[in-house]
């Protein structure tokens, strides 16, 4: 009997494209509550009281304790009771690489989860409420933290419970696949083909082929130019030069990548770094 091999899902993917919190609100909401689209996802956890969330998708009636989760820029309105409102802790979401990030563009637009269903999430909340309740030394900058790690819980919480969809964090649920993907994941560089992803994954080629495409959405080598172009695109914005960046990714020359980059973004590596403004 093959033993399968421990991968951490999340580790290559946080490593290359981070996530940071930053509260922005504790404490009751009440009666109607806008919040416009602004340039950042948002987290919020209700901690207490019955809450409508009126979004594009629909309305969402919260009647327990719930983690509310915004991946992307999105308008909504809470409404709660007039008087007695809901007990809040709110964070914008700040993905680097902003819709370009593979986590931020995976995530469904809008999750609503009772905090009782995140497996191990319970001590984190514990001492996030506490940091909200109270006017501790460095508070804002521990709430800024716990809400990130609430985050790496939620995306455990959504691979765990198949409640991904379709799409990389899909890929990262299947007990094989979750192998291929993160070997790309690690190493960029490498020159993987069909063949050494389908062994890695211990799956036929052709079978390979299919549940990648079924499950994940495009092909397994449509994903790793995605990759690539994605951990170029996160180079180049800290000013790295294009053939040191070239052989991070594993292409043969500043040529290959500025051609593939081209094919992924429809902009060349300079005509994308200016309109970054970079």
């Amino acid at each position: 009997m093959s033993i399968q091999p421990m991968v951490d899902r999340l580790e290559a993917l946080l490593e290359h494209f981070s996530v940071s919190a930053r509260v922005f609100n504790t404490g009751a909401l009440c009666g109607i509550t806008e919040l416009d689209a602004g340039d950042s996802g948002r987290m919020h956890l209700v901690r207490a009281g019955e809450v409508a969330i009126h979004h594009p998708v629909g309305i969402e009636h919260v009647t327990r304790p719930s983690l509310l989760l915004f991946p992307r820029p999105t308008p909504y309105r809470f409404v709660t009771d007039p008087e007695r409102g809901a007990d809040f802790a709110c964070a914008r979401l700040h993905f680097s690489g902003g819709a370009a990030n593979p986590i931020a563009s995976a995530l469904p637009d809008f999750s609503c989860l009772a905090l009782d269903d995140i497996l191990g999430a319970k001590p984190v909340l514990d001492l996030l409420f506490d940091e909200a309740s109270n006017a501790y030394c460095g508070r804002q900058a521990v709430l800024d933290r716990l809400f990130e790690v609430v985050l790496v819980q939620v995306l455990r919480h959504l691979m765990e419970g198949g409640q991904t969809g379709a799409g990389m964090l899909a890929g990262l649920s299947h007990p094989r696949l979750r192998l291929a993907l993160v070997a790309i994941h690690e190493k960029p560089a490498q020159e993987w083909t069909l063949d050494t992803l389908a062994e890695r994954a211990g799956m036929s080629r052709s079978v390979f082929a299919n549940v990648f495409r079924d499950t994940v959405g495009c092909t397994p080598g449509a994903y790793l130019q995605r990759w690539r172009i994605g951990i170029a695109q996160r180079a180049l914005r800290q000013g790295r030069a294009l053939k040191l960046i070239a052989d991070d990714v594993g292409y043969a020359g500043e040529a290959a990548l500025s051609r593939a980059f081209k094919a992924q973004t429809g902009l060349s590596p300079r005509q994308w770094r200016n309109a970054q403004g970079g």
